[in-house]
């Protein structure tokens, strides 16, 4: 992560460079072209309500009263919230009454904000419809401006203070994935594009953009690029199989339901679909970036490792890193969903009966495949990280490991990176000459 960029790294040979030009530059260029066909032209407006006049404010006083007695209801009949109740006093700091004292009714009810003095809230502006010159307030939230700044500045420099010049390449490549979502994928899917088509191409432009601009121009970083783009396509694949199997509608969730009543035209199903592989695209950047720079770093620390042995070695921190990645997968779906798994929970029908459900059906579905294409990254990565390594070292490319290193070491991966490479200086490991070199292998 704190690898400096500008530091000078041995180049690839003229061979693995053509290659690597050859296959990744036309794939580059397909990306641009399918997303100049797909890019959304005639976006359809949406229809825009009457909107609610919204104006900050600054909580003055909070005054708690008892609440008068509730209407007698049928049993079972859902009823309104038994407090609190009371009044507020607000210091307008917009609008036609900025500057003015007002006075709101205490928020009450599911999700009410709770305000107390000095609260920075905002105020929506009511109009009696019998009187429209007759107007009162409500509270409707906090303003919450100025600590998201906070936050998103705090998060601005964590990262910039540990990942240096490539933490500030890797905020570019965040800002780069937001202009790609923003003005691509989600206003294509808008116009009536097909969600998956736009999905794979919006995620190969941004992974693009981001693993070059993150981790530069390197033979390694194109590898990552070829296994990502590789990923992405077979869990395309995959997830159109198995939603069709499913006999999955994409009417899963009540977002889904409510999106079809504004936008009739979009395809639910294509957009789950779309759902599943934009959202495995970070997780993939991941893995793909850490399988490349294992097999780089094992054949500088041992270039006598043969492909095999490269491949094996890799291998198996790809497992690990899988291993810890699944569960990172599936409780980051459930995290999402949290409140609907707790009212399935408290479902009286049968388990089995749960399990099936649409929505169930959805995220399980959703997680499997997320993990399969994720599984098939690692030696999709490692074995085409193994031959442009080898192959960059000329002749050590098919040679056999050296007696005293048979191929089934057990402990290849911790032997690789522990022996010191020919020539190498006493004390140096692999032959750097410093802590802090670059072992990526530039273009």
């Amino acid at each position: 992560m704190g690898a400096d960029h500008t530091r000078p790294a041995p180049s690839a040979p003229p061979g693995v460079r053509r290659i690597l030009v050859a296959t990744v530059v036309p794939l580059f260029v397909l990306t641009v072209l399918a997303a100049l066909v797909l890019w959304p032209r005639h976006t359809p407006t949406p229809e825009h309500a009457a909107d609610v006049p919204r104006y900050h404010g600054t909580v003055t006083r909070v005054v708690t009263e008892p609440c008068p007695p509730a209407a007698e209801v049928p049993e079972g009949t859902p009823g309104g919230s038994a407090g609190p109740c009371g009044t507020v006093g607000v210091a307008v700091e917009q609008g036609p009454d900025a500057g003015r004292q007002v006075e709101t009714p205490l928020p009450a009810g599911p999700g009410a904000p709770t305000v107390e003095v000095g609260d920075r809230i905002v105020l929506v502006e009511l109009l009696d419809p019998a009187d429209p010159a007759t107007k009162s307030y409500n509270i409707a939230e906090h303003q919450r401006g100025k600590p998201l700044i906070w936050l998103a500045a705090l998060f601005a420099v964590a990262i910039v203070a540990f990942g240096r010049w490539r933490g500030l390449a890797a905020l570019g490549g965040l800002v780069a994935s937001f202009a790609i979502l923003l003005g691509f994928v989600l206003p294509g899917i808008g116009a009536g594009q097909s969600p998956l088509l736009v999905a794979i191409v919006g995620s190969a432009l941004i992974m693009f953009v981001v693993l070059y601009l993150t981790h530069g121009i390197t033979a390694q970083t194109s590898v990552a690029v070829l296994g990502t783009l590789g990923s992405l396509v077979l869990t395309g694949v995959l997830g159109t199989l198995a939603t069709a199997a499913t006999h999955l509608t994409g009417f899963g969730s009540e977002d889904a339901t409510t999106l079809s009543m504004f936008q009739r035209d979009v395809d639910l199903h294509g957009l789950l679909l779309a759902g599943i592989v934009i959202g495995s695209l970070g997780v993939l950047d991941d893995v793909t970036v850490t399988q490349a720079a294992t097999v780089t770093e094992l054949a500088h620390a041992n270039p006598g490792l043969s492909r095999l042995q490269l491949y094996r070695a890799a291998t198996r921190v790809g497992r690990a890193h899988i291993a810890s990645t699944v569960n990172t997968i599936v409780l980051a779906y459930a995290g999402a969903s949290l409140p609907l798994l707790l009212l399935l929970v408290a479902d009286s029908r049968p388990v089995s009966e749960i399990l099936t459900s649409e929505f169930m059906a959805q995220e399980i579905v959703r997680s499997a495949v997320a993990t399969i294409g994720l599984i098939a990254a690692v030696p999709l990565t490692t074995g085409l990280a193994a031959v442009v390594t080898a192959a960059g070292r000329g002749g050590a490319a098919g040679s056999a490991a050296p007696a005293s290193r048979p191929p089934a070491e057990p402990d290849a991966a911790l032997a690789a990176l522990s022996a010191p490479r020919a020539g190498a200086a006493p004390g140096a490991l692999g032959g750097r000459t410093g802590p802090e070199r670059s072992t990526d292998t530039a273009w």
